[in-house]
């Protein structure tokens, strides 16, 4: 029996064959999954329907069975129709998120283009499709170490 919240399968399959320095996509509704899929990632589609599962659902999951030493965020746009002027609010709680599962680092953010560069990188091992709604949901982890 397992002793986290994450059942699903195949991505435990997925991260049983993963590592230090993998790195696990969570992508929101907005994402282009197939376009900007990694040449070693496996998809895994969760978007049911808008909302379900969402992004902050999948951190849970995940973060109850994996170690991650960062988090990489898109940098909201400054100007155009998908502008923003503060942080996106899902963020707040992708960090309460990450430090009540007890790993003490803050999102990183990258420019779009390098976001997807890095998250169609060879490094990505999962790209989770989640059906969230909220602009600017994506997050990407690296996989730290087990220290027992």
């Amino acid at each position: 029996m397992l002793n986290y919240k994450l059942l699903h399968p195949d991505i435990l399959a997925v991260l049983g064959r993963s590592g230090h320095g993998s790195k696990v996509l969570i992508a929101d509704g907005n994402y282009p999954f197939i376009t900007r899929l990694g040449n070693n990632a496996t998809l895994v589609n969760l978007n049911l329907t808008p909302g379900l599962i969402s992004g902050v659902q999948a951190l849970e999951a995940l973060l109850s069975a994996i170690p991650i030493e960062r988090a990489q965020v898109m940098r909201p746009a400054t100007t155009g129709q998908y502008a923003m002027a503060g942080d996106p609010p899902i963020w707040a709680d992708y960090r309460r998120i990450i430090r009540e599962n007890g790993f003490s680092l803050d999102l990183e953010l990258l420019d779009r283009f390098d976001f997807y560069g890095e998250a169609s990188s060879d490094d990505v091992c999962l790209t989770i499709a989640t059906a969230e709604q909220q602009l600017y949901a994506n997050i990407l982890l690296t996989i730290g170490v087990v220290n027992s």
